[in-house]
């Protein structure tokens, strides 16, 4: 569980990709998330074109990294499997924090892009991926070999812990 401790946002990789069985290992870590009512609503997009990845910043104003990344992962939700609306939000983020936490076993550098609920940002990639009405991008995840290092950060705040009540 050290991953969950060490795990930072990488931004800058090395010109090396990452193999196909490392990208399963990611995947596989994303699809053991939990989700409500064990829908398992997601659906992912491997990206490693790079005329795929050049498009993206120009929708995504925080995702100048994805040029120089080895491959991207979307996370998307299909509406048609959710069990219980909206939840579907909650089983994304808890399967796109499971690829981060392996990408750092791994060692390899990730950064969580949100997508949803920016509508530009949504469009933007149901264009450019052509997703099917009943998909919903919810976020891309950033992959290479790290070319940064970053220390672990402490952020355990004591003053932001109640009992009981507030």
């Amino acid at each position: 569980m050290k991953s969950i401790y060490t795990r930072r946002s990488i931004r800058k990789y090395k010109d090396e990709k990452i193999d196909d069985e490392k990208i399963m290992e990611l995947l596989k870590a994303g699809m053991c998330a939990p989700s409500a009512g064990n829908e398992q609503p997601w659906h992912f997009i491997i990206i490693e074109d790079n005329n795929i990845k050049e498009q993206i910043p120009k929708f995504h104003p925080y995702a100048a990294m994805v040029k120089n990344a080895s491959h991207l992962i979307c996370i998307c939700a299909d509406l048609n499997l959710q069990l219980y609306e909206g939840y579907w939000i909650q089983d994304c983020s808890a399967s796109t924090q499971n690829i981060l936490l392996m990408a750092e076993e791994l060692g390899i550098g990730s950064v969580w892009l949100g997508v949803y609920p920016r509508e530009e940002r949504m469009e933007g990639l149901r264009k450019l991926l052509k997703l099917p009405d009943n998909i919903v991008p919810f976020s891309l995840v950033s992959l290479g070999y790290p070319d940064e290092k970053k220390p672990a950060n402490d952020t355990y705040f004591s003053e932001r812990v109640h009992r009981n009540i507030w």
